[in-house]
């Protein structure tokens, strides 16, 4: 799983599943003047609160995470495993709200008119609990401030230039210091002095020997095409070098990935384990 992958709208799913499990341990009902003895009922103490309203809700949003975490989407039965969580988060505040109004869940005083048990608060948690999983699990795919990403991907430091080595020069690592304005000496003999400071060597003076270039950079990429870092908003296939149809790879968001050549289009990505291919779809891409 990923979990660079969860959106916002995840977030508050996953804060809703807590507070319902917390909301499970509270009391179901509550009495006022009640003696010490009298030992109340929390959500577990309920068959129908229990399967329709606790364990629905918790199960709908572990699907609702699993399924967004997976590289490759899940069905069950035909469903999207986000799909049939969703299901799940509308059914259980359909239950909690159904249990709240329940005139035969002894909770019979939502009027005032009686002397029955108050709601407790468990249950009124529980049903604030699923309403904002259900609202949340639905509105994600629809409320662009929703689908943002839960975790931040940390911004890389800028790329080196994809195959390239550093330029020898001045300080570059293993070449020798000669001194201002003297040319180097051979192997196992003196240096020799060089010109004057802007001038010409002196008639009579053995020219010594001009050091080697440092050797050269690898070639660059044809054209003005700089690696980049980049992330993907949503799942996308990486496809071979070669043209197969079939995906090497997937590209999850709040991923970085190095872009090392454009081919049109399209970008050659490089994945965190060294894998190269093609990526066909660069829509809304995020550069680092």
């Amino acid at each position: 799983m990923n979990i660079r992958s969860l959106t916002r709208g995840d977030g508050v799913v996953i804060g809703a599943a807590v507070l319902l499990l917390i909301a499970s341990f509270l009391g179901l009902y509550s009495v006022k003047d009640a003696p010490d003895s009298l030992e109340l009922p929390n959500l577990w103490g309920s068959g129908p609160v229990v399967l329709g309203v606790v364990l629905a809700g918790i199960i709908g949003a572990a699907l609702i995470v699993v399924a967004r975490g997976l590289p490759q989407p899940k069905k069950v039965a035909g469903l999207d495993l986000g799909q049939l969580g969703i299901a799940f988060t509308i059914f259980a505040a359909w239950s909690a709200l159904g249990n709240v109004f329940d005139p035969a869940s002894g909770v019979d005083n939502v009027g005032g008119g009686s002397d029955g048990p108050d709601l407790g608060m468990g249950l009124i948690l529980a049903l604030v609990a699923t309403l904002v999983m259900a609202a949340a699990a639905v509105a994600t795919p629809l409320v662009p401030a929703l689908k943002g990403s839960l975790v931040p991907a940390a911004r890389p430091a800028a790329p080196q230039p994809y195959g390239g080595q550093p330029q020898g020069g001045y300080g570059y690592p293993g070449a020798q210091q000669q001194p201002y304005g003297g040319q180097p000496g051979q192997p196992g003999q003196p240096g020799q002095p060089g010109p004057p400071f802007g001038g010409q060597p002196q008639p009579g003076q053995p020219q010594a020997a001009q050091p080697q270039a440092p050797q050269q950079a690898q070639a660059q990429p044809a054209g003005d095409f700089s690696p980049f870092w980049f992330a993907v908003p949503v799942p996308r296939p990486l496809f071979g070098e070669d043209g197969s149809p079939t995906p090497i790879a997937e590209l999850a968001p709040g991923t970085w990935y190095l872009a090392v050549e454009q081919r049109g289009a399209n970008l050659v990505a490089q994945t965190q384990d060294g894998r190269r291919g093609v990526l066909q779809d660069t829509s809304g891409i995020q550069r680092g």
